[in-house]
């Protein structure tokens, strides 16, 4: 497309504006004014006087609609030239691997691989990944545009007002003006709003809800913090409610999308924001309840409804800490408090609530929503764990309490193993699936502690290296706490598993006891935790036992290892005695982990192993992304892999490692552990426990065998069985069982 018509379409509209403006204050201190001081009478005089009146406004209107057009214009142009050039980098990317782009003729393309004559069209994983991603990413742009497209045309419509003899009617300062008049008159709607309309609010509201002139102006037209409430509680109920799948899927939608703006718009450093009464309005708000349907079965408590919009969007700490200290204050006092109001459905609508995600929890635990929405606002999660938090005590209206203090740290209260956790579940009593009534806290729990000690949202896709004092403090007490394996809850494994690959480096120097003298003691403290031996393998110890976080530390430490090899080697010359310890150590972490497992196994079962094994299998998904793993400014990005529900994960590597050949050299040391971890469990807990050890000795040999593969390092040569020596000696000190007295589960 030739935006640049466009562009001298807006250059155009500027002069007219500025024509305008100049022909208006003519008119206004010309003919009006010398009409307004001449002495007239009569007739005429009566007609006369009307005529410059009319004329003058009507070049004033002209002047306010041409102004309208042009900012509308402006908007669009700087807009989809940015689309456009994103376009052209992913056409860029489609040259690269050969791809077609076939239009839909919807507003949507498919991108395949042309056939080639002779050929089996057979193609890798990696070439699959690249054009999935690429048609993904095309789709979206083009997605972006037609909304732009559709704001534009029918701002332009109500600019001109379709009469030709009378100018001046809706005005806008700028597109986002527009869009917001079109989300408001939607949303007025209701649950009147049909899919196709809803579709539209969710496109409005998905593109610009990042922009906090949009997301402010868009909650302003809602009418308040109580307005608020009430619409999306409504909406929700309305589209949880029974097996219409394409009404959820768009309220859902509508969560996300909502959730986000209102992080934008409740945002005090963005340029347009909300005031802070909102925060205090939704504290008064929590605890009261609301009728959403007059003279409906239920009331809902203002949190409930809140809950829903908070578990997506990066909130600023100064809106959402207050909030959760008061959520957490009202559960200390009585952990059913929102638990009473939650409806019966006889485990038949277990979508039904505030909560259409249906992600840990129905959405009726306020405690639980406002951990998700810490899970995806990393600095404020920080504060709030943070032993640098001063809490404010509130009363049960919200207000502040003043001079009261509480006797525990919002930390020590949710991650003590006694913690009584709200059954936010809509399952029937007595259903298989009442377990797992009591998982949703933990999981976000787990989600929040991610935020806090990594510095980014558990489930950012695209997250970048964000450690730093307040966050490894965090993760010291972390590793302190959760070295107790009666602390661990199923559902928060895989954010420990995480948590712990985040911090491999730091685990790698607490098994050398943090010491400062240590190959593994980073440069600068900042942002590093010292865990010390004993909390370490505690840590390792218990946490191992779980399937999702066994994978996670294992594959870390194949990479981190594999990373601090390349590391030693400077102009062909190799570190020898720093090598050793890294094999060392990297075994010893392996070790560790498949003593934690091999008793878990032997403990409960054959079940258990295959979860381990199922774990690998999808944790090795990996490798399918080959060369796609990201590697740079000290850490190595392995991405979410949607298919099998594995968040992406961030793990540092050493600094002095060269990044292109350390990319492809990954993807090999995970690939040759794989196949090994993959293996089936044995049919006695003998044989189980030797296909276990089996296959953590590959995974823990697998850096140092790729690296004397591509160094040429003999295995009967000196430094080869020196390096040798140091795998078995950590493997074995990792799984002596005397190292992990106390941690590890008893058969």
């Amino acid at each position: 497309m030739d935006l640049g018509k466009l562009g001298t379409a807006v250059s155009d509209w500027k002069n007219a504006v500025d024509k305008l403006k100049t022909a208006a204050e003519n008119a206004r201190k010309g003919m009006q004014a010398k009409s307004d001081k001449a002495r007239w009478a009569g007739v005429n005089a009566t007609v006369t006087r009307g005529f410059v009146s009319s004329t003058t406004k009507e070049i004033a209107d002209l002047h306010t609609e041409a102004n309208s057009i042009y900012q509308v214009l402006d908007d669009a142009h700087t807009e989809l030239a940015a689309l456009q050039k994103q376009i052209r980098t992913a056409d860029a990317e489609v040259r690269k691997w050969g791809i077609s782009v076939q239009d839909y003729g919807d507003g949507t393309v498919h991108c395949v691989y042309p056939h080639i004559r002779g050929d089996t069209d057979a193609r890798t994983k990696e070439e699959n990944e690249a054009r999935d991603d690429l048609e993904g990413r095309i789709n979206r742009i083009l997605s972006h545009a037609s909304e732009i497209d559709a704001s534009v045309s029918r701002a332009l419509r109500k600019s001109h007002g379709g009469d030709a003899h009378n100018a001046g009617h809706s005005a806008y300062e700028s597109l986002d003006d527009a869009q917001v008049e079109r989300a408001a008159e939607l949303a007025k709607r209701g649950t009147k709003m049909t899919d196709k309309q809803l579709t539209e609010l969710n496109s409005l509201l998905k593109w610009n809800a990042k922009d906090s002139d949009f997301s402010t102006g868009f909650y302003q037209s809602l009418g308040g913090p109580e307005k608020t409430l009430e619409f999306y509680g409504r909406m929700s109920l309305d589209g949880t409610e029974g097996d219409d799948k394409e009404r959820l899927a768009l309220t859902r939608q509508l969560q996300r999308n909502m959730g986000t703006a209102l992080a934008s718009a409740t945002d005090p450093d963005n340029r347009s924001h909300l005031p802070a009464s909102w925060g205090t309005e939704f504290r008064k708000l929590g605890t009261r309840q609301m009728e959403l349907y007059p003279g409906g079965p239920n009331s809902y408590y203002g949190y409930q409804v809140l809950g829903g919009l908070l578990r997506y969007g990066n909130y600023d700490s100064r809106f959402i800490n207050p909030i959760a200290e008061h959520v957490v204050q009202l559960h200390h006092k009585e952990p059913d408090f929102f638990m009473r109001n939650k409806p019966n459905t006889g485990g038949a609508d277990l979508d039904w609530g505030f909560n259409p995600s249906g992600k840990a929890g129905a959405g009726y635990d306020p405690l639980t929503s406002v951990l998700e929405g810490l899970g995806h606002s990393p600095d404020a999660a920080k504060k709030f764990f943070s032993d640098d938090m001063t809490p404010t005590v509130y009363n049960e209206d919200g207000t502040v309490k003043k001079g009261a203090t509480l006797d525990y740290t919002y930390y020590d209260e949710l991650t003590n193993k006694d913690f009584k956790w709200a059954p936010d579940s809509l399952v029937h009593p007595g259903s298989d699936d009442v377990a797992h009534a009591w998982d949703g806290g933990p999981d976000a729990l787990g989600h929040a502690l991610e935020a806090a000690t990594l510095g980014y949202a558990y489930d950012d896709p695209t997250p970048t290296p964000s450690r730093d004092a307040t966050s490894a403090a965090i993760m010291e007490k972390v590793v302190q706490t959760y070295g107790d394996p009666d602390n661990v809850k199923d559902p928060m494994a895989d954010s420990l598993g995480r948590m712990g690959a985040g911090y491999i480096d730091d685990l790698n120097w607490g098994l050398n006891d943090s010491r400062t003298d240590s190959i593994f003691a980073p440069k600068d403290l900042d942002g590093h935790a010292q865990f010390g031996s004993p909390n370490t393998i505690k840590f390792l110890s218990s946490i191992g036992q779980h399937p999702d976080a066994y994978s996670e530390i294992s594959i870390a430490q194949q990479i981190y290892g594999t990373s601090g090899l390349e590391a030693q080697v400077d102009g062909g010359r190799i570190n020898e005695p720093h090598a050793q310890e890294i094999v060392r150590t990297g075994a010893e972490v392996q070790g560790i982990l498949d003593q934690s497992r091999a008793d878990q196994v032997h403990a409960e079962g054959v079940a258990k192993d295959a979860a381990y094994n199922k774990s690998l299998q999808e944790k090795t998904e990996w490798i399918k992304f080959g060369a796609g793993v990201g590697v740079a400014a000290g850490a190595a990005f392995l991405p979410p892999v949607a298919a099998v529900g594995v968040a992406g994960t961030l793990i540092p590597v050493f600094m002095d490692a060269g990044q292109g050949a350390l990319t492809q050299q990954i993807g090999a040391v995970i690939g040759d552990s794989a196949e090994t971890g993959e293996m089936d469990s044995s049919s006695t807990i003998q044989e189980q426990r030797s296909v276990i050890y089996g296959a953590g000795h590959s995974a823990a040999a697998s850096p140092m065998e790729e690296f004397m593969a591509k160094h040429r390092i003999r295995h009967d040569g000196d430094f080869g069985q020196d390096l040798e020596g140091a795998l078995e000696s950590g493997y074995a000190k990792g799984t002596n069982g005397e190292n992990q007295r106390g941690v590890l589960p008893k058969a």
